[in-house]
């Protein structure tokens, strides 16, 4: 009996410690998912985006059960959401918590993936596989959460490079997602290193493979082909409150437009919700701003965020303004921001108006993209705040002949927050997949400037600054691979763990069948 109740203490005490163990991993899963989102803007540690997925996937490949591996990899994608979209909480308030549970599932796959293939102690093989398919797994869940209807592609972890010239490069030939892969690949790499000895060798000449091509690329890809320049001035009035905000704003942006008389400005740019009312249905901001055009000697893009005189709803749009008014070039813009400019599924999802800050109204959307012309000849595509996270929209707008790209946008909401600088950052990423310059322009900063290649042109304007600037815009021709032939390393991604799963499928099926059958049991005889 004595013995019977130590056993049972024994287990119930390992039981304790099993517990416990458990929710530290679970509580470690949140933490090492978080952990990639101190690479972006505002901390911008690029470079610790190259190992910030180790602690995460040490911790999955020491998962004692496929169930285990899932439920942590679900729980570190929740974490990484939380983190990099912190600064929404204003907005959705604890609405962020279900929205991250719901896009920390896409992350179970890669998971169970790292567990696969680099769980154990992995021969060469296994771990040349890893080396192909771990990246290719976190690229399918962010493939998956670019869709507008998931959120679209903010965060994606190639996107952590956006100021390092050779990643600029690689997105010039595979977008941002090839650089994702890059980044993931180098982590599968020092997990390979760090806790399988065997397979140090593949993972060495995985990263000296890396750097080989990334140098290839930096030194032999042809750069954008300078074709002159333009002259752009950024408008940004800074942050105004009150009842009469849109007046406001739009008298400060009067003011520093004018100011900008004699600098001969090409272009004018201003953010997005510069002007609150319909133009057609306001004659006098029209007639104000045609005469800015006039004095300063160069059209004017605004966005006007209002409800239209001449269909129902309302539309943010840009909006080329000339010395005779309006040009007749609008473009509304496509995508909007869940929760923020709409409600998905709102018979649903309405009662999120109450909790945090979400639309009252949905907003309309455009038809399709448009191009529009300036005097001098040269084409601009506009891009409204929220689309330029889209690599396709900014591809699309190169490929139909845009020489300059121009985003238009509005973080006032988020002003003391991440979001301001990743959104900026991601004006970069854009003017590198392109090879077109890219102008961000926004009503409370950050604004800056990017040249074809991703650099950085001028100085940027801070969330403090209520100003009007003009930048010298190199313009260049070409097309870049990437404009050319699109996301290519999605596809490659998706062929690649389609074919794993195929083999692997097969493998089983080989395996079921080649079992032998289960011997009949012994026939009882009378004696038993």
């Amino acid at each position: 009996m004595v013995a019977e109740l130590s056993g049972r203490t024994g287990r119930g005490a390992r039981g304790g410690r099993g517990a416990r163990t458990r929710w530290w991993r679970a509580a470690g899963a949140v933490a090492a998912g978080a952990l990639p989102s101190l690479a972006f803007p505002a901390p911008a540690l690029w470079w610790l985006a190259y190992v910030a997925l180790v602690p995460w996937m040490l911790l999955l490949r020491s998962a004692p059960t496929g169930r285990r591996a899932a439920l942590e990899g679900w729980l570190g994608g929740a974490g990484f959401i939380v983190a990099v979209h912190h600064w929404l909480l204003p907005s959705l308030h604890v609405f962020l918590i279900p929205v991250a549970a719901l896009l920390g599932l896409l992350w179970i796959p890669w998971a169970l993936l790292v567990r696969e293939l680099l769980g154990g102690a992995p021969a060469p093989g296994r771990a040349a596989a890893a080396l192909v398919l771990v990246p290719a797994g976190w690229l399918l869940s962010e493939l998956v959460r670019s869709w507008q209807g998931l959120g679209g592609p903010w965060g994606l972890l190639g996107a952590s490079q956006w100021q390092v010239p050779a990643a600029l490069r690689l997105a010039s030939v595979g977008g941002v997602w090839l650089v994702s892969l890059l980044v993931v690949a180098v982590n599968c790499a020092v997990v390979l290193a760090v806790a399988a000895p065997g397979a140090r060798r593949v993972a060495v000449a995985a990263v000296a493979g890396g750097a080989v091509l990334t140098g290839a690329v930096w030194l032999w890809l042809p750069r954008p082909e300078p074709a002159g320049g333009l002259r752009v001035a950024v408008v940004q009035p800074g942050l105004l409150d009150g009842a009469d905000s849109a007046e406001q704003r739009f008298a400060t942006e009067e003011r520093l437009t004018a100011g900008l008389e004699g600098t001969r400005p090409d272009l004018v740019v201003w953010g997005e919700s510069s002007v609150g009312a319909d133009l057609a249905a306001r004659p006098d901001l029209s007639r104000r701003l045609a005469e800015l055009s006039s004095r300063v000697g160069a059209p004017l893009l605004v966005n006007v965020d209002a409800r239209r005189s001449d269909r129902p709803g309302i539309y943010k749009s840009s909006v080329l303004v000339g010395p005779q008014g309006p040009t007749g070039d609008r473009y509304d813009k496509m995508r909007l921001v869940p929760f923020g400019e709409y409600v998905p599924a709102r018979s649903v999802l309405g009662w999120a108006t109450s909790v945090g800050k979400a639309a009252g109204e949905d907003r309309m959307r455009g038809a399709g993209p448009v191009i529009m012309n300036l005097p001098d000849g040269v084409r601009i595509g506009p891009l409204v705040c929220f689309e330029t996270a889209f690599p396709d929209m900014s591809r699309h707008l190169a490929g139909e002949g845009a020489g300059l790209l121009v985003a238009q946008s509005s973080t006032s909401t988020f002003q003391h927050s991440w979001a301001p600088a990743q959104h900026a950052s991601l004006s970069a990423l854009r003017a590198a997949e392109t090879g077109r310059p890219t102008v961000h322009a926004t009503l409370t900063g950050v604004s800056a400037v990017f040249g074809p290649s991703g650099e950085r042109i001028g100085g940027v304007l801070p969330t403090s600054s209520s100003t009007a600037a003009v930048y010298e815009v190199p313009l260049a021709r070409g097309t870049t691979p990437f404009v050319r032939f699109g996301n290519w390393p999605g596809a490659a991604s998706v062929a690649a763990l389609a074919l794993y799963c195929a083999v692997r499928g097969a493998r089983a099926v080989r395996v079921a069948g080649s079992a032998p059958e289960p011997s009949a049991p012994p026939a009882r005889t009378a004696r038993g």
